[in-house]
């Protein structure tokens, strides 16, 4: 086989795992009251820059520590942020969005943040982060659960891998 081949064949097997990578991240998930097309999501870890010359990739570092002057300013900045995008089959009334995770110095204790969404529009992002002194205290988000309810009626939900 010539050099040439195989690098055609190394090319077109790279792109096929890229496909299938790329294809079990799109997942969209479908509630019998909405749905959520897609979580966003970034560790900022401390001390660690990419070493990269993608500037999407420094961008997105920089983005989370805009703003932040001093050392403390920038390590309260560590930790992990998520994006999730949803939408409502019903517009109406107030909803709430549940986010559950666990982090891995807290044992098997599961942490909760809400968000209550008057407005519903079409298209709706709900944004949540774990940082500062509570992912310094804690480490690490290693598991988590996000939930879109109206009143105690869960309208979708998804979970991370390893939610429990």
């Amino acid at each position: 086989m010539t050099t040439e081949k195989r690098t055609s064949c190394l090319r077109l097997g790279c792109l096929a795992i890229l496909a299938f990578a790329l294809s079990a991240c799109s997942s969209t998930v479908v509630g019998p009251g909405g749905k959520i097309s897609k979580v966003k999501y970034y560790h900022l870890m401390p001390f660690f820059t990419p070493q990269t010359t993608n500037t999407t990739i420094l961008f997105e570092r920089q983005h989370f520590i805009y703003g932040a002057v001093t050392k403390k300013e920038i390590v309260d900045r560590f930790g992990h942020y998520y994006a999730f995008f949803w939408k409502a089959n019903d517009r109406t009334g107030p909803l709430t969005v549940r986010f559950e995770y666990q982090q891995a110095q807290s044992g098997l204790a599961k942490h909760v943040q809400e968000l209550v969404v008057d407005d519903v529009r079409r298209s709706n992002v709900s944004k949540f982060q774990v940082v500062g002194p509570e992912y310094q205290k804690s480490g690490r988000v290693i598991a988590w659960r996000v939930s879109i309810l109206r009143g105690k009626e869960e309208l979708v939900s998804q979970q991370s891998a390893l939610w429990n």
